[in-house]
């Protein structure tokens, strides 16, 4: 059962935060069902406003479980979507109109005539007509009962880009260009990304007589922060929200990590001081002040809002030598114990485990640890064509050097050639195209890890199903992926395993893959298995210092060995097809400032002064 959601304080419109996101999801699943029952028994049709994308997936996943084992009757429901990208055909691999009847409307029984979705192909010179009739349509229904929102990193609501008027109506806009870098990936480009939208104005949404809106995720966690608790602005058009009387904010807790009464829940009144918020305010102080944690004096409590902690927990240099002690006894050189054990470190792609632990895998078999690497998934949709290309001449080339006479693998080079050379932009690729991506991964991951010292019998390549879809859009978590990682755990016995927990993954994967481990973790636990599971970040965020419970040192040759193993991911390297937001770095370049940035923080704190830092934190879920 979930726990229940947390009433947030101190903002400026009604937030709630959820255990995760599939809690939220089904929050709010089980509050339109609520809305859909008691309009079907007094014969009365439910309108709902629909958003797409990622955020919206278990929602929709949640509805079609209340529909199919449940029976919620659909029947006299109708739906008006936000946005649609301008210029889109309805049936193009990108539309919203095909995504949201393959993601939800196929699979319950709404009517298609109840169906309204912004067109895609509607000339522009007709446009503003078009969005007339679509405003005229959701009148002659009564208006929309209940409106589900996501919010990009602009802070847009639909596709209401900064700028957007509180008045505005629905209409065609040009999209920002950070709203079109983060769809970069799903259009294998920016350049395919479409430059207008047809969207709901911010007036239209204020119109709905309920408003959800979803965010999850740490990469949320800024703009939510600026909507719900600065003031109303048109450079974040979701801040208008504020002024809806029945607007609420489901969040996790990840998203709502920079709300002032999560981030700093002493500024809020009285609190109960745990041990991790005692870490939390008293470094917060000490990165404010600039101080190391052993000069921080009672002045510098008092005049930041601290006197409840100076007065239970203080002195000054009590508390400071307390958190000093706890981070000093987070760092190891030797992360897997003294005694030599078996480690699991599960890469959800091929590259995640020399991108985020590289330094703490070498310093694990340094030290005498079996350390085995298994990637997830295959990781093939992130292979560019040219690389693909390249790999087929070479093989071709290759037979032909060595006198290997083969019909087969021409015929495989001339399939996959003549599909490249006819492959639309965005469309999804060939089995034969990601056999070889899929391929070019695995042995790149082979390369990477004998750069720390772990060899190729080592390696589990377990290609979880939810994975194989061939598009960005992944399937839900496979019951038999869970089994797969159990029957890994029985078979290894690790005494530690390492898992990504960076939740933040723009794509999912990372999110998914770590929810089929806990599952499977918590299964081999009930039935008496017991190892440590730690979580590491790398390539979009990294753990605060009070989260850190374990930091690895690594020196600067330590370091040039790890990115070494990150550049045997050849495929990866100079530009990844999917890097995710707007950071422009390689995944090197982000793995080495991040490590180095852990350690100028610890020695800001006046911790040992170290070249770089690998962070960690223990997972106790289970």
């Amino acid at each position: 059962m979930d726990s229940k959601p947390q009433t947030v304080p101190l903002t400026r419109i009604s937030c709630k935060v959820f255990e995760d996101g599939h809690a939220a999801a089904r929050f709010l699943a089980d509050h339109i069902r609520e809305l859909v029952q008691a309009n079907n028994s007094a014969h009365r049709a439910t309108v709902l406003g629909l958003p797409t994308g990622s955020t919206p997936v278990n929602l929709y996943r949640e509805l079609i479980r209340l529909h199919k084992e449940e029976g919620l009757d659909f029947s006299r429901v109708v739906t008006f979507n936000l946005d649609e990208y301008h210029p889109m055909p309805k049936n193009d691999p990108h539309s919203y109109n095909l995504w949201m009847h393959e993601t939800f409307f196929n699979h319950v029984n709404i009517l298609a005539a109840n169906i309204h979705i912004p067109s895609g192909t509607i000339p522009a010179e007709q446009a503003e007509q078009y969005c007339r009739d679509y405003e005229a349509a959701i009148k002659s229904h009564g208006g929309i009962d209940l409106l589900v929102l996501g919010i990009g990193r602009t802070g847009h609501i639909g596709f209401n880009e900064p700028g957007s008027s509180k008045e505005s109506r629905t209409r065609m806009v040009t999209l920002d260009p950070v709203t079109r870098r983060d769809a970069a990936s799903g259009f294998f480009g920016e350049h395919n990304v479409p430059h207008s939208a047809i969207t709901m104005g911010v007036g239209t949404i204020l119109e709905c007589r309920q408003v959800f809106l979803l965010a999850f995720g740490e990469h949320k966690a800024r703009i939510v922060h600026r909507a719900a608790e600065m003031g109303q602005t048109e450079a974040v058009t979701a801040s208008f929200l504020q002024s809806h009387p029945r607007a609420t904010f489901l969040l996790d807790a990840d998203a709502a990590s920079e709300l002032t009464a999560r981030a700093c829940p002493w500024r809020g009144g009285p609190i109960e001081w745990t041990p991790q918020l005692i870490r939390k305010a008293v470094i917060q102080l000490a990165l404010e002040k600039k101080k190391a944690l052993l000069k921080l004096s009672d002045d510098d409590f008092r005049e930041h809002g601290l006197y409840d902690l100076l007065r239970e927990m203080g002195p000054a240099s009590k508390l400071g030598q307390r958190v000093f002690s706890e981070l000093s006894q987070t760092i190891t050189d030797n992360p897997g114990g003294e005694k030599p054990g078996t480690a699991i470190v599960f890469s959800p792609h091929p590259d995640d485990d020399v991108i985020s632990m590289g330094g703490t895998m070498i310093r694990l078999v340094e030290k005498g640890h079996k350390v085995h690497i298994a990637y997830m998934t295959s990781g093939n949709i992130a292979v560019f064509d040219h690389d693909a290309w390249r790999f087929t001449d070479f093989v071709d080339e290759f037979s032909r050097l060595f006198g290997i006479e083969s019909e087969k693998i021409e015929k495989v080079r001339e399939r996959v050639q003549q599909f490249l050379k006819a492959k639309k932009p965005g469309e999804s690729d060939s089995p034969d195209l990601l056999k070889i991506k899929s391929l070019i991964r695995t042995t790149e991951a082979r390369a990477g890890a004998a750069v720390c010292g772990v060899p190729p019998e080592q390696l589990e390549f377990m290609d979880l199903r939810f994975y194989r879809t061939g598009t960005i859009a992944k399937a839900p978590i496979h019951p038999h992926d869970v089994d797969d990682i159990a029957a890994l755990f029985r078979k290894l016995n690790p005494t530690q395993i390492y898992v990504a927990g960076e939740m933040s993954d723009p794509h999912g994967t990372h999110r998914t893959c770590a929810e089929a481990i806990f599952m499977a973790v918590r299964r081999v636990f009930a039935q008496g298995m017991n190892f440590q599971v730690w979580l590491y970040r790398g390539a979009w965020e990294e753990w605060q210092p009070h989260e850190i419970e374990r930091v690895v040192p690594l020196s600067p040759e330590e370091i040039l060995q790890k990115r070494e193993a990150i550049f045997r991911h050849q495929s990866q390297k100079d530009r990844a097809m999917f890097p995710g937001g707007s950071d422009k770095r390689e995944f090197w370049q982000r793995a080495e400032d991040r490590n180095k940035q852990t350690a100028k923080t610890f020695d800001q704190l006046g911790l040992p002064e170290y070249y770089a830092l690998e962070g960690l934190v223990q997972w106790r879920g289970a």
